[in-house]
């Protein structure tokens, strides 16, 4: 426990959720992540960031799968404890969800139990994630929930179960889905819309792709 007095509380680094289909420049997104970048690849689709001399990228591959939890959770304590990384990047939660729940099933037969413990194994993801003094981007497929009333608002959401996505994103500063309309890759940011989506960073609902990390952008150069 930590105590600050007279609102003289550390500046936290952000932490960015994006979800959405395949082929909308999620993981290509991670290039604009600020200094140099761990990224840990969940279902071998980082093509895109091939040649790029600022990431790193570690690729976890089927043989890892019964003891993703282990392997995970040790190297990312191991990573926090490093300078070497500004951002640490997870591509993707969706991926990492279904290895998760596959060992958890195969260790229970216990259905409610096992989701029990989903949502508490990413809450404490979350909570490491964010003391970890790192910016932190995260990505996720969408599900496509069809039509809802007339303006078919809450149609999108993380491609998660709901209350271990509400679990694991609660520690984060903004939530969004990217989508690409008219050649543009846009991230709807607006909870009014009835999506998955927050933003406690500023008062931004609707943005360019390319804005998303805007605001720490500018923090840098002042």
């Amino acid at each position: 426990m930590k105590f600050y007095a007279d609102g003289n509380i550390p500046k936290i680094p952000n932490m960015y959720f994006i979800y959405g289909d395949g082929g909308t420049g999620k993981t290509t997104i991670a290039k604009d992540m600020p200094g140099h970048k761990l990224l840990f690849s969940f279902d071998l689709s980082s093509n895109v960031l091939i040649g790029d001399k600022d990431m790193d990228v570690v690729m976890f591959e089927e043989k890892d799968a019964p003891q993703i939890q282990q392997r995970f959770s040790n190297l990312l304590v191991r990573i926090i404890a490093t300078d070497k990384y500004s951002t640490i990047v997870l591509d993707n939660v969706t991926a990492l969800q279904n290895l998760v729940l596959e060992n958890i099933d195969n260790a229970s037969k216990d259905n409610r139990q096992n989701y029990q413990k989903l949502q508490l194994w990413f809450r404490q993801l979350g909570t490491t994630l964010k003391e970890s003094g790192k910016t932190i981007y995260t990505t996720a497929h969408q599900v496509d929930n069809g039509t809802n009333g007339i303006n078919g608002a809450g149609r999108f959401a993380a491609d998660m179960n709901e209350k271990t996505f509400n679990a694991f994103t609660s520690m984060f500063d903004l939530v969004g889905r990217i989508y690409i309309k008219d050649g543009e890759r846009l991230i709807d940011l607006d909870p009014e819309q009835g999506n998955h989506a927050k933003n406690r960073l500023d008062d931004r609902r609707l943005i360019h792709a390319a804005e998303l990390i805007q605001t720490e952008k500018e923090d840098e150069k002042l």
